[in-house]
């Protein structure tokens, strides 16, 4: 037994979960925290990306972390305090941190890439820090989010390329403890299948490393999307992007529905992201308010319910 399998089997036998096979979420009414990447909605790394949230009935915004001094850059910790600011005028959490900017330099090849990462987890703890200095509990659990997204794609693409595989293998080695010494999870979203995803995971043998699964990237791959969440388990997904290319959510090759019942069966209760979704031609506010409607209706919405995982 490595590392990462000891300390999922503690939790397990801690909730008695080893006694009793697989059942449905205790409740399958949980309403779902629904969020969108602020890239998405064109506000990436913007105040108004908050302001906008709450316009389209949102709950929270996954917030982009790039290179330093870019828009409203949350190493700066005035940048932080007027980010608490608005989250506490409008209602809407910070779901998670994303680094798209890995997609041009790359984790697995560059060095400013794994500082990237590192500099994200330092600032998710200060903002986990100054959080937890706050009088309000509800607001702390807004600003406080223990996801980042790491992007493999473009020139950061390591599908089919296994010695870039290994190279990400040994960064993250580095990169875990930090994360896990903090309760962080580092979410990877890629072009793998299950497989690729879990030899990465076991390699690296640590709780923080978790797979960020975007339903319309794996179909787009010909992965069985229902067949890889389920065999996951909620314990190895961080988070899901609810996305569609070229189509609004529940109008093209997505079900959603299939989605709630399965997720619902492994007891997934984290953040429902929304990405892309846009037909071409269509503003994206009017995307927007249809897809966060739309996953409402599937899904619930977990009302004022910003905040982290």
């Amino acid at each position: 037994m490595n590392r990462r399998e000891a300390i999922r089997t503690g939790a397990l036998l801690a909730t008695g979960a080893l006694i009793a096979p697989r059942l449905p979420a205790e409740n399958p009414k949980h309403r779902f925290r629904i969020g969108a990447c602020d890239w998405s909605i064109k506000k990436k790394l913007e105040l108004d990306a908050f302001r906008l949230g709450r316009e389209l009935g949102l709950d929270g915004i996954q917030y982009s972390f790039d290179q330093a001094n870019e828009g409203m850059d949350l190493r700066s910790k005035e940048n932080r305090r007027r980010v608490r600011e608005v989250v506490e005028q409008t209602g809407v959490g910070i779901a998670s941190l994303a680094i798209g900017r890995l997609n041009r330099v790359p984790l697995s090849s560059t060095e400013e890439g794994e500082r990237l990462v590192v500099e994200c987890i330092q600032t998710m703890a200060k903002l986990k820090e100054e959080a937890a200095d706050l009088a309000d509990e509800r607001l702390a659990s807004m600003v406080a989010p223990d996801v980042v997204l790491l992007a493999f794609f473009g020139q950061g693409d390591i599908n089919g390329k296994p010695d870039l595989m290994a190279n990400v293998i040994e960064k993250l080695k580095r990169l875990a403890p930090l994360a896990e010494k903090h309760g962080f999870s580092l979410g990877l979203e890629t072009r793998l299948n299950e497989d690729d995803h879990r030899h990465i995971m076991e390699s690296v043998d640590s709780p923080s490393v978790k797979v960020y699964y975007d339903v319309a990237n794996s179909h787009r791959m010909g992965y069985d999307i229902y067949r890889e969440i389920e065999s996951l388990g909620s314990e190895n997904i961080c988070e899901i992007h609810c996305k569609e290319i070229g189509f609004l959510l529940g109008q093209g090759q997505i079900d959603f529905n299939r989605l709630k019942d399965l997720i619902d069966n492994i007891g997934y209760k984290a953040w429902l992201i929304i990405e892309a979704a846009t037909p071409k031609g269509m503003e994206v506010e009017e995307a927007y308010r249809h897809n966060a409607a739309y996953l409402k209706s599937v899904f619930g919405s977990a009302k004022g319910a910003g905040g982290a995982n």
